[in-house]
């Protein structure tokens, strides 16, 4: 008898420990499984869209550095003589310190702080001028412009073919302006910047004047001026170099600038642009 109970307790155990090793699997079986998902890919404020350049400017973009990574940059600063230009490359606010002198662009407005009267030419005109043309070519990718066929422009026998841009009405202060942007038919990188001034006027002009590009310098994955040098013409045959600016200390950075720093300060005054005499 006791034989026979010790037996059936045994299989009771036996039992025992098979059901619980069953709930245990059941459990195991059943407990959620962690899963190792990738980042979401998402689309980042820099991404452009290259389908409405045409194939000849997206190859210069790409020659100085591409467009995508000219416009992950929020702030460029750069001296050229005795000035230091700053300049917010998201919003397009600008300032200018100078000697005796300080303007800006708030955004909305040109304004200039002047003492003894120490700056003598037009802020409107000025402000952003030397920065635009130091953004070659990256600024021509701007919304609101169009682009055209122009003829090749010749330098001492070598031809380089070129873009012509025009500005959709209301586009900027000056939209009646044109530039022309000739690049090197081998290496797609820019060598010639004409432009056409209607900011006085108001009207187009004819007058085509040429900068040329040159000097260049890898700064922060970018091609970028070194300097530029404005050439005698006439019309759309270039002379000799008359004027030569150097671009120094130049940086860009992915932090922006406080939104006071643009504004107008103490003692400044806002500005119209002057009238053509």
């Amino acid at each position: 008898m006791c034989d026979e109970w010790y037996v059936n307790k045994s299989h009771m155990k036996y039992l025992y420990l098979v059901l619980f090793v069953c709930v245990l699997s059941c459990k195991t079986e059943n407990k959620p499984k962690k899963i190792e998902l990738e980042p979401a890919k998402t689309k980042t404020e820099n991404s452009v869209n290259l389908e409405r350049y045409p194939e000849a400017l997206k190859k210069v973009f790409e020659t100085h550095g591409g467009i995508g990574h000219w416009k992950s940059k929020k702030t460029l600063v750069f001296k050229l003589r005795e000035e230091l230009h700053t300049i917010d490359l998201q919003s397009r606010k600008d300032r200018v310190d100078g000697p005796g002198y300080v303007m800006g662009f708030d955004g909305n407005k040109v304004w200039l702080q002047n003492q003894d009267d120490a700056y003598k030419g037009d802020p409107v005109f000025y402000h952003n001028l030397m920065s635009y043309f130091f953004n070659m070519p990256f600024v021509l990718g701007d919304r609101g412009i169009s682009y055209a066929e122009t003829d090749d422009l010749v330098y001492q026998g070598v031809n380089y073919p070129g873009i012509a841009i025009r500005f959709n009405a209301g586009v900027g202060t000056s939209y009646k302006d044109e530039y022309f942007m000739f690049y090197d038919p081998k290496t797609y990188e820019m060598a010639w910047l004409g432009y056409t001034v209607s900011y006085r006027s108001g009207e187009r002009s004819e007058k085509i004047s040429w900068i040329g590009y040159s000097d260049w310098n890898e700064i922060d994955g970018l091609r970028v001026p070194k300097s530029l040098t404005w050439y005698s013409s006439e019309g759309r045959t270039l002379k000799e170099p008359r004027n030569t600016v150097v671009f120094e200390e130049v940086a860009f950075s992915e932090e922006a600038k406080q939104t006071a720093f643009f504004e107008k300060p103490e003692g400044g005054v806002f500005v119209e642009g002057k009238v053509q005499e």
